[in-house]
């Protein structure tokens, strides 16, 4: 089973270890668990949603490819991915030139969990949805459905939550106040996509408008 393509393979590595690299500070013990979350947490999670639905890895591993993308999403995942490479970047470029002071232990250990959580979120919705694709569109070409199961009982969007509280968490864990800034504005373009996907699927998904009314919150429970 092939769970990735040889870029994004390469980007899954790379980008988790940016904090390092950038930093060369090869002691930091925060960076080396962080990045193995990242790396265990992707190959785990594709691993179990290749076993339950064969044809999502087909379909990510498509990403940029589909003729069917919204024109929107094509921006907004540029987007996204410069923002996610800005946020390991900076951690690592506050660690070499030593810019803030970082934060007390309490607060790092509350970052570790958020990023654990985070993607164990992110994972969970993943495996739940076997039309968890890379790009918003409507997939006619594999029988596209409402999912209701899983975290998707709670909001309507738990992979974009599940981001959300793992981008919440870095600055924490890695010691960055200056993270924080990028990781703000990621956030913020986070829940525009979420919005405009939201739309999407009620104007375009047969059910959807349903599943929104016994499901009323998009990204966070009780709020929004």
């Amino acid at each position: 089973m092939r769970i990735v393509r040889k870029q994004e393979g390469l980007a899954v590595v790379v980008i988790p270890m940016l904090p390092l690299l950038v930093s060369r500070q090869w002691g930091w013990t925060e960076a080396w668990i962080y990045a193995a979350i990242c790396i265990l947490g992707f190959v785990i999670s594709r691993v179990l949603a290749g076993r339950k639905n064969p044809g999502l890895l087909a379909e990510r591993a498509r990403f940029g490819q589909q003729s069917d993308t919204k024109s929107w999403d094509r921006k907004m995942t540029l987007l996204l991915a410069l923002g996610g490479l800005i946020i390991h970047l900076v951690p690592g470029l506050d660690k070499l030139k030593g810019w803030s002071a970082g934060f007390s232990i309490p607060w790092v250990v509350a970052g570790f969990f958020l990023v654990v959580t985070g993607y164990f979120l992110g994972s969970y919705a993943l495996v739940a949805n076997r039309y968890f694709s890379g790009m918003v569109r409507i997939q006619n070409d594999r029988d596209h459905r409402v999912v209701s199961s899983g975290p998707y009982r709670f909001v309507r969007h738990p992979g974009y939550l599940g981001a959300a509280i793992t981008y919440a968490g870095i600055p924490l864990f890695l010691n960055s106040l200056w993270t924080l800034i990028p990781v703000v504005i990621t956030i913020g373009i986070l829940v525009i996509r979420t919005l405009l996907e939201d739309r999407t699927l009620q104007n375009e998904l047969p059910g959807y408008d349903e599943y929104a009314r016994h499901t009323r919150y998009r990204l966070i429970p009780g709020v929004w």
